[in-house]
């Protein structure tokens, strides 16, 4: 595979992920609804890592500061601080002592307000492929 086939499969499988995540803000599913809209902004964040490095694979990590300033791409301390807000969604939502309390912090206009700024950060992402 060449680099553009890895850049293809991750950005292919962010999009998906993130019309999962809104079905699920539909169906009220806010919790796993902002976890699937961390995994598309992990996703898109491994694109441009393959993208700005030389090897294909990358990190084995969830953790969206992590890729962003590994990814050599330019994130002021503003949308670093929104990443690192957005990892509790990932961690939240994965273990079980978490997962109770960010299930009712997630109401709809909670998760609504939060889902639109994924969704900015991710086309702001997007146009750095």
């Amino acid at each position: 595979m060449k680099k553009y086939d890895f850049i293809e499969y991750w950005v292919k499988s962010s999009k998906h992920d993130m019309k999962v995540s809104e079905s699920l803000f539909k169906d009220k599913h806010f919790d796993y609804c902002l976890f699937l809209a961390h995994l598309s902004l992990e996703k898109i964040l491994k694109a441009l890592w393959v993208k700005n490095n030389i090897e294909n694979i990358p990190p084995k990590t969830h953790n969206l500061v992590y890729l962003a300033q590994n990814s050599n791409i330019n994130l002021d301390d503003d949308k670093l601080k929104f990443l690192q807000f957005i990892n509790t969604f990932n961690i939240s939502s994965r273990y079980p002592d978490y997962k109770f309390k960010i299930h009712k912090m997630c109401n709809k206009e909670y998760t609504d307000k939060n889902l639109r700024k994924i969704k900015e950060f991710y086309k702001c992402l997007t146009k750095k492929l």
